[in-house]
């Protein structure tokens, strides 16, 4: 299982798929290499929808955005089967 969360508060926004995951990870920058962490804002938000994010991503997104002007969030794999950032 892949979570979502609010990187302040741990807030869990939701589950994403691998394959969201990869999306996310493909489309956004880390900062290095163990990096489970992004910056999501509006424009954010409008290149993901651009780039083919699916409802469900955008949703949790939207979601954790709420009206703030941009929210940190992070992923944890909570499943020994689920990806691990270096095998991505």
């Amino acid at each position: 299982m892949i979570r979502l969360l609010d990187k302040q508060s741990d807030r869990v926004l939701g589950e994403i798929s691998e394959g969201e995951l990869v999306f996310l990870i493909d489309q956004l920058e880390e900062e290095g290499m163990h990096d489970r962490d992004y910056y999501i804002d509006t424009a954010t938000m409008d290149f993901l929808a651009r780039q083919g994010a699916s409802t469900n991503l955008l949703a949790l997104l939207r979601r954790g955005l709420g009206a703030s002007d941009g929210i940190d969030i992070r992923w944890d794999s909570t499943d020994m089967d689920s990806p691990d950032v270096d095998s991505i």
